[in-house]
C-alpha cells in the first residue's frame, strides 16, 4: 500500500512499480531486498513498527466495511503490535491470541467482544492518522 502511495506521489522507480504490485502476503525475504534498493535510492520505507501500527489501521477499517469478521483478527499475532496512541491501545487490547479463547483472556462472550472490537475500531479509525499511508 505505501509502494502504491509513493508512486502516486510521484516516485517512480522500478523497485516501487514492483513492489506495488506484489501480494499481501509476499515472501518477507523478497520484501527486505526490495526495501534496501528503495533505500539506496532515497526513499523511507516505514519501519517494522510503524508498518504493522499503519497495518492495524487499515484491519480496524477493513472490519468497520465487513471485509473481515472479528476473529480474522485473532490472527498473525495482532495483540503483540506495538502501539502508542490510546486508540490503537483500547484496539489491541481486544484483540486475543485466538479467537477460542476470548472468554477465558477477555471475559467477554462473542457478541459483546465483537460490539466492543468494532467500537474500538471505529474510534481508532477516527483518530488522527499516524503518518503518511493511514
Amino acid at each position: 500500500m505505501i509502494a502504491a502511495e509513493a508512486l502516486a506521489a510521484g516516485l517512480d522507480t522500478p523497485t516501487l512499480c514492483e513492489l506495488a504490485g506484489w501480494p499481501r502476503n509476499a515472501d518477507a525475504r523478497d520484501i527486505r531486498d526490495v526495501r534496501a534498493s528503495s533505500c539506496r535510492v532515497g526513499v523511507r520505507v516505514a519501519g517494522r513498527s510503524l508498518a504493522r501500527r499503519h497495518a492495524l489501521r487499515r484491519m480496524a477499517a477493513r472490519l468497520i466495511d465487513g471485509e473481515i469478521i472479528p476473529a480474522d483478527l485473532a490472527t498473525d499475532d495482532w495483540w503483540e503490535t506495538e502501539v502508542e496512541t490510546a486508540a490503537e491501545q483500547s484496539f489491541v487490547a481486544l484483540i486475543p491470541q485466538c479467537d477460542c479463547c476470548i472468554e477465558y483472556t477477555l471475559r467477554l462472550d462473542q457478541q459483546t467482544w465483537a460490539a466492543q472490537l468494532r467500537n474500538a475500531a471505529l474510534a481508532l479509525t477516527s483518530s488522527p492518522p499516524i503518518g503518511p499511508g493511514c
